[in-house]
């Protein structure tokens, strides 16, 4: 039996008001707006179903993704052959003391960091433009701007295959440059904690309303991306090695690099996985041929 046709069976038994997307397209759910068919998707309204479907995921064997807001996914054309949990139930959010909120994994940054400057705790304003949700932010240590989730991070709660649900201080995550616990092993973000400064609520907003003019002012934000597509080169920028090698507005089909930030690669019309792929391969090999620097994605190709 197919394992998506087990899903079903068991799914109607234990979860018979959980709401089953079948053969839903990936284009609706990522921020470059392409990618095929998931297998099955779902959204678990609370974190006790979320967590129960890992562990029958992870028992079962069956091939899963977990999905926030699609910020920094490529999904194939071809599709998913998997099930895809959606983090969106995963959204409460609450002060928890003088100087700390908790969020849940599905909560997006920009809601988040509003929900601080209204509680007057600075810290996160740099996330307030970042297209994403917490558990990307996490799962990526999320930056921009000089401030990134590690600096703000005090503890996340997860779950691991044959751990189950932990919380874990932010140190043991191994927050890096667009790196944590979550990009070399299998997990899922469930809530962060995050301890923050006390601040004015006008300075806090009059900052990020500074970043979000900066973002309007440098980045294509009127097409479809995911955002930065390479990750920083150690000593350069990669945008200003793209376009010193005259690739601003190379294109291949619905793809192109953007004409505004040589960093950014857009859906421009009509883009497919496949497109998308082409020109960051074209990108990655003349920059390293007329650089000698070798630009790593920041975008996650899946499957």
């Amino acid at each position: 039996m197919p394992w998506f046709h087990r899903f079903d069976a068991i799914a109607a038994d234990r979860f018979p008001d959980l709401d089953i997307l079948r053969e839903e397209p990936m284009d609706r759910h990522t921020t470059f707006r392409v990618g095929g068919p998931a297998r099955r998707f779902v959204y678990p309204p609370s974190l006790s179903v979320f967590t129960t479907l890992l562990e029958l995921a992870d028992g079962e064997g069956w091939p899963l993704l977990i999905l926030g807001s699609g910020s920094n996914l490529l999904a194939s054309d071809d599709g998913i052959d998997a099930l895809v949990i959606h983090t969106e139930g995963l959204n409460g959010m609450e002060r928890t003391g003088e100087r700390t909120i908790r969020a849940g994994a599905g909560v997006r940054l920009a809601r988040l960091a509003s929900f601080a400057q209204r509680e007057e705790l600075g810290g996160l304003e740099f996330s307030h433009g970042i297209p994403g949700s917490l558990g990307g932010g996490v799962y990526m240590n999320a930056g921009a701007y000089g401030g990134e989730m590690k600096q703000v991070l005090s503890f996340i709660t997860a779950w691991f295959p044959e751990e189950g649900v932990r919380r874990m201080a932010a140190e043991e995550a191994d927050l890096r440059y667009r790196h944590s616990i979550f990009s070399d092993r299998q997990g899922a973000v469930l809530e962060a904690e995050f301890l923050l400064e006390p601040r004015s609520g006008a300075e806090i907003k009059a900052l990020m309303d500074d970043f979000d003019r900066r973002r309007r002012e440098k980045q294509p934000l009127e097409y479809p991306s995911a955002g930065s597509t390479f990750k920083r080169p150690e000593g350069y920028f990669a945008g200003t090695l793209i376009e010193q090698c005259g690739l601003k507005g190379f294109r291949v089909g619905g793809a192109q690099v953007s004409e505004k930030h040589a960093g950014f690669i857009i859906n421009a019309g009509g883009a497919t996985c496949a497109d998308i792929l082409a020109v960051i391969a074209h990108v990655q090999e003349t920059v390293y041929r007329q650089t000698g620097v070798h630009l790593e994605p920041e975008v996650r190709k899946v499957p």
